[in-house]
């Protein structure tokens, strides 16, 4: 205690001062302090596999807060700040992000009423649903992804993948969506004004399946902000700007990343920390 209090207040008094207060040795407080930081080191460079670990595990996305979470959950007992100054120290750093885009006020659609209105936090799971649609490039040409997102959760339930912008894309999607959550009631479906969303096979398909369409307003990317935030998680996390060199290899790494990583493991911080998958399981 007496060495720490001198350590704590060196930049106070003179060292040799408090030892001599105290009744101790400089040569003693010198040793304890080589030995205390010596201490320290070993244990930042054993934190420091662990830390590699989570930030690999994770596709180089995690930073300090969620890193913390992965030592913490293996029975660590480290904060955040550490974390965070060890991996500055080895400028180890997460992928950041895109800048927002500007807000945009549009029109509302003449096929269906924005009846979502930015209600993103729901209560129960399969109450509320949105899709949207995003490009992915390839040497081959585009491939086009549609997904299907529980808002409860985050979970991406539906998603399809093709070459082409055919109706079919959003419609396989959704299909997928009911056919694995087999929603007990009335769900809310919520997607932009692409011509896909208001077709007469998908207003028939909403219709048949017990499914209630609701639309942004045009050109407001806002209206429809989960969808929008998860494209822009993949493409930052996993695709990162890169051109795959076929249609094959850009699917199979999509479908890694929703099926087994995304959906599975990802903490997301919407969910307090925890993958879409963990917090269903939690909330049942």
């Amino acid at each position: 205690m007496k060495y720490q209090y001198i350590n704590d207040h060196q930049h106070c008094f003179s060292i040799q001062l408090m030892c001599r207060l105290f009744g101790v040795a400089r040569s003693g407080f010198y040793q304890w302090l080589h030995k205390s930081s010596s201490h320290r080191s070993l244990e930042d460079a054993r934190l420091l596999v662990l830390i590699r670990d989570s930030y690999n595990a994770s596709h180089g996305i995690y930073g300090s807060p969620r890193i913390c979470l992965d030592l913490r959950e293996i029975g660590e007992r480290c904060s955040k700040h550490r974390v965070a100054r060890i991996m500055k120290t080895h400028q180890i750093k997460a992928i950041r992000g895109y800048k927002a885009p500007g807000k945009i006020v549009g029109r509302p659609s003449l096929v269906s009423s924005n009846q979502l209105n930015r209600e993103f936090t729901v209560e129960q799971p399969d109450h509320y649903w949105v899709t949207d649609i995003t490009y992915i490039r390839t040497w081959q040409g585009w491939l086009y992804l549609a997904v299907v997102v529980d808002l409860f959760s985050r979970k991406v339930v539906g998603w399809s993948m093709k070459p082409s912008l055919a109706k079919e894309i959003v419609l396989d999607a959704l299909l997928m969506a009911v056919w694995r959550r087999r929603p007990k009631q009335r769900v809310l479906i919520h997607s932009d004004q692409g011509s896909q969303y208001g077709s007469d096979e998908w207003l028939r398909f909403c219709k048949h399946h017990n499914l209630e369409p609701s639309m942004s307003r045009r050109g407001n990317c806002w209206d429809n902000a989960v969808a929008e935030s998860f494209f822009s998680s993949l493409k930052k996390e996993r695709i990162k700007k890169r051109i795959y060199k076929t249609r094959e290899m850009a699917r199979a790494d999509v479908f890694d990343y929703i099926e087994m990583f995304y959906n599975q493991t990802r903490r997301h911080s919407h969910l307090g920390g925890v993958s879409p998958e963990a917090f269903e399981r939690a909330s049942k």
